[in-house]
């Protein structure tokens, strides 16, 4: 059965953090406030949850998925990083910027792109996810909250609980978010590519 907890968007209640991390931990589907949109998010190890992760947002395994990451030492772990990448990540992180880099051997291979062997990676600037990652001790496999056939993300908790939220394990109400989704940027080739143009200027990477 579904959970719905009122968090407070600043200062997360540390009670509920826990709870949520532990619905998290044992492979619960999770709709998490961010600095973009919503998101759903999952155990990064539990294939179970990812896959229902996949069906709820109706995407299959060439749809890239965002690691959420605590900060750039922990972006190092799971992607491989130059110092040229190095210096745009620390100009976007934190903050609501997706960047694809190629994968480390660590990232469980079911979950970069298949032919690519790439995965999408940001830190972001949210107090609940931030509390979340510290309390796991590690990042969060997430995905942008858009349902199939629509081309808008869910920013409203009450909204998200109505129409899916018996697919979720719980609903994690902070507040209404933006409706821009990530600026995502490629950084796998010779010169970085805007891939989307979103909440994140894109100017503060020179781009």
């Amino acid at each position: 059965m579904s959970q719905y907890f009122q968090v407070h968007p600043q200062n997360p209640q540390a009670r509920l953090i826990k709870q949520a991390a532990q619905i998290i931990h044992g492979g619960g589907v999770v709709a998490v406030p961010t600095d973009s949109c919503y998101a759903l998010v999952c155990h990064l190890d539990d294939k179970g949850a990812v896959e229902r992760l996949r069906r709820i947002r109706g995407i299959d395994e060439k749809h890239h998925l965002a690691l959420l990451c605590r900060d750039l030492s922990e972006i190092g772990v799971y992607a491989r990083v130059d110092n040229r990448q190095f210096r745009l990540l620390k100009l976007g992180t934190p903050g609501p910027f997706t960047f694809i880099l190629e994968a480390t051997r660590i990232v469980p291979r079911r979950l970069s792109h298949p032919s690519r062997k790439t995965i999408g990676l940001r830190v972001p600037e949210t107090p609940i996810v931030e509390a979340l990652m510290r309390e796991l001790e590690q990042p969060l496999l997430s995905s942008t909250l858009i349902l199939p056939g629509e081309d808008e993300p869910l920013n409203d908790p009450e909204a998200i609980n109505e129409r899916i939220g018996k697919q979720l394990d719980l609903v994690i109400d902070g507040g209404a978010c933006s409706m821009e989704m990530t600026t995502v940027v490629d950084l796998t080739g010779d010169e970085p590519e805007l891939v989307r143009v979103g909440r994140g200027d894109p100017a503060t990477l020179g781009l």
